[in-house]
């Protein structure tokens, strides 16, 4: 009976272990803000948007102290593996990423879409796009996927360090298109005077081997502590009712909520 009681108490104690080893503590986040409404900085200079509201709350709930270095998207991944920060943004949690680092659960999904001209035939397909320029992010798993079918089929893509390049070649019609998160676009870009005359077309871009079903933190490989820190207070903010408040003020009624939680299996 003594050793069950024991044997208890040890699982409760390794439960609470993240809460209690990171209390106090300050994380850097590796963090792209160029990337509105996710990820920008306000009229102040300081880190904003969805994902900065989100990490701010988890951290709050776990009573650790999050401060955020910038990098290009494309950086992040090589920062966090050469420990200059310990955690890092949402991103999809792909096949190939997966070999790299590991990641917590899922905090949303965005679907990527193509953004065009208004009036534009211009399809996400390697038949529709040939001989166009197409942007994408570096680094990102739509770079990936239009190098993998788009590219060899005679589509122009470039690559640029951060979507504010993307959008501010769009509207200088420098490009015929972009495939990107729709979200983004549609709260972001789409709602600027430069985005005026664009809109998203076609159907969501999907692939089960390159894409994730959803975008997660990444964080080192072994490291469980911040790993365990992170699910646990995802899943805080998301039984209070916290990370609803949040995705309602940027995105409305928009569904973003991955089916399960886990990114095991996310990306086979």
């Amino acid at each position: 009976m003594m050793l069950k009681a024991h044997v208890v108490a040890l699982a409760a104690l390794t439960f609470c272990s993240a809460s209690a080893l990171a209390a106090g503590e300050t994380l850097r986040v590796g963090a792209d803000l160029t990337y509105p409404p996710f990820q920008y900085r306000d009229v102040n200079g300081k880190p904003t948007g969805f994902e900065i509201d989100i990490t701010n709350a988890i951290c709050k709930a776990m009573e650790v102290k999050c401060d955020y270095v910038v990098s290009s998207f494309d950086a992040e991944i090589p920062s966090l593996m050469a420990k200059k920060v310990d955690f890092i943004s949402p991103l999809g949690a792909t096949s190939k990423r997966k070999k790299s680092i590991d990641f917590s659960h899922f905090v949303y999904h965005v679907p990527s879409q193509l953004v065009v001209h208004k009036g534009s035939t211009l399809q996400p397909t390697p038949e529709s796009l040939q001989g166009k320029n197409i942007a994408v992010q570096q680094g990102s798993i739509q770079e990936m996927y239009a190098n993998k079918y788009w590219a060899p089929k005679g589509v122009n893509v470039k690559a640029y360090p951060d979507q504010d390049g993307i959008y501010q070649d769009l509207a200088a019609d420098r490009l015929d298109g972009a495939l990107s998160p729709s979200v983004a676009v549609t709260f972001g870009f789409l709602q600027k005077p430069e985005g005026k005359d664009f809109e998203l077309t076609g159907p969501e871009v999907r692939d089960d081997v390159l894409f994730s079903i959803g975008s997660a933190y990444g964080v080192r490989k072994g490291d469980e502590k911040t790993q365990q820190l992170l699910n646990e207070g995802l899943a805080k903010i998301m039984a209070d009712g916290t990370w609803q408040k949040i995705k309602q003020h940027y995105f409305g009624d928009i569904t973003m909520k991955v089916a399960r939680t886990e990114t095991t299996d996310a990306a086979k």
